[in-house]
């Protein structure tokens, strides 16, 4: 083992930690157990979440067995390589955008009656609506941007209950004068009308 420096990252030191233990497959005993190895290492600095760990792991190529349902669902082939970045929500438009991707999906998957697809499909619905119910919630995150996230974690909601009728829901809510009043869509329309 090599000796930790103060600044050696989170993530380096999770690196290391997988490396030297020679992880293949991890779930929470070892994500705890790696979650006690930076506290130790690198004390207060080393405060993590197993979700981090647990994501770092992942994109590391180790099997992490670990049920969060703010962290992304391991995407098996042929379905990681369509899934992979469909779920977006920087902002309304790449929120409908994404749900739009997402509605396409399943709904080949659901027309070849392949379950897995469905699954993975509404798993990623699933995950979007909780993070921005997350993020709506969060008393760090500017208001404008938690009414933002507010209405995300509506739309995933509506498609999660009513695929089918989403898309004209959509509609009749973004001519709705709630929508209207949400301050990412008046400072776009001020904008328009500005230029």
């Amino acid at each position: 083992m090599r000796p930790y420096q103060l600044r050696m990252s989170k993530k380096q030191a999770i690196l290391d930690y997988f490396r030297e233990h020679a992880l293949e497959r991890a779930g929470e005993p070892e994500l705890r157990a790696i979650r006690a190895d930076l506290q130790q290492r690198l004390g207060a600095p080393g405060a993590t979440s197993l979700r981090y760990i647990a994501s770092v792991l992942k994109d590391a190529g180790c099997a992490v067995q670990y049920a969060d349902p703010y962290s992304r669902p391991a995407l098996p082939e042929p379905y990681a390589a369509r899934l992979d970045g469909a779920l977006e929500f920087h902002d309304l438009a790449s929120a409908e955008r994404s749900l739009a991707k997402l509605d396409e999906l399943y709904r080949e998957y659901s027309a070849n009656a392949d379950r897995e697809g469905v699954k993975l499909v509404a798993s990623l619905a699933k995950q979007g609506k909780l993070r921005a119910r997350s993020l709506a919630a969060n008393p760090r995150v500017a208001e404008a941007k938690r009414r933002e996230k507010e209405e995300i974690a509506r739309w995933f909601q509506v498609w999660l209950e009513t695929p089918d009728l989403f898309r004209d829901w959509l509609e009749l809510r973004k001519a709705s004068d709630e929508f209207r009043s949400l301050p990412e869509v008046v400072s776009k329309s001020e904008n328009r009308s500005a230029s």
